[in-house]
């Protein structure tokens, strides 16, 4: 069995592997699939079944057990769930190692998250920055509010607040009213 932080190398360069074979939309299927609908099969059961309850269980649960000094921020209101990541502990372990075998390594989230988001009736605004920081907000797909790509949530841990935010050493991608990384903006 792969340890926690074994697994975001071996990740890592599945993505790359996948991406280098030159199938188009062989690794977005993966991230879909394998991740999505197998590894993260109890994420999606919560999300399609509870919407923002079986949001707040999930992320509440898997944050706290992956980034337990509280490198992110939870918060929801109304019929809106946000999460704000200071430090993500999967990237920040592959930078700290020098590991860059695929330099969207960021994008597997969107890539699995964005279609249990579809298939629970809710869309995504996010944007994120390759260096372990990103914002999520989720909201039903008939809010038309969120549509715009406004946050509607105001977040008062806001990733983008952070000095390391926009360095400009990284893009920064962003996803409006997203169900996938086919949504994808710079």
């Amino acid at each position: 069995m792969l340890g926690s932080y074994d697994f975001c190398g071996h990740y890592e360069w599945t993505f790359a592997w996948l991406k280098s074979q030159g199938q188009p939309g062989l690794l977005e299927a993966y991230w879909e699939d394998a991740i999505g609908r197998d590894s993260q099969a109890h994420a999606r059961d919560a999300i399609v079944q509870h919407g923002l309850e079986g949001m707040k269980a999930y992320w509440g649960h898997t944050m706290n057990e992956e980034s337990p000094d509280q490198g992110y921020t939870i918060s929801s209101e109304g019929n809106r769930f946000r999460m704000d990541i200071h430090d993500c502990p999967s990237k920040g372990f592959l930078l700290r190692n020098n590991l860059e075998q695929f330099p969207d390594y960021c994008d597997h989230c969107i890539g699995w998250i964005g279609p249990v988001m579809r298939e629970a009736g809710y869309a995504v605004n996010h944007e994120h920055n390759h260096r372990g920081q990103c914002w999520w907000e989720m909201f039903p797909e008939n809010d038309g509010h969120a549509k715009a790509g406004t946050e509607t949530i105001g977040a008062r841990y806001d990733s983008k607040r952070l000095a390391q935010w926009d360095t400009g050493e990284t893009p920064i991608d962003r996803f409006v009213h997203a169900h996938g990384v086919q949504d994808k903006k710079h």
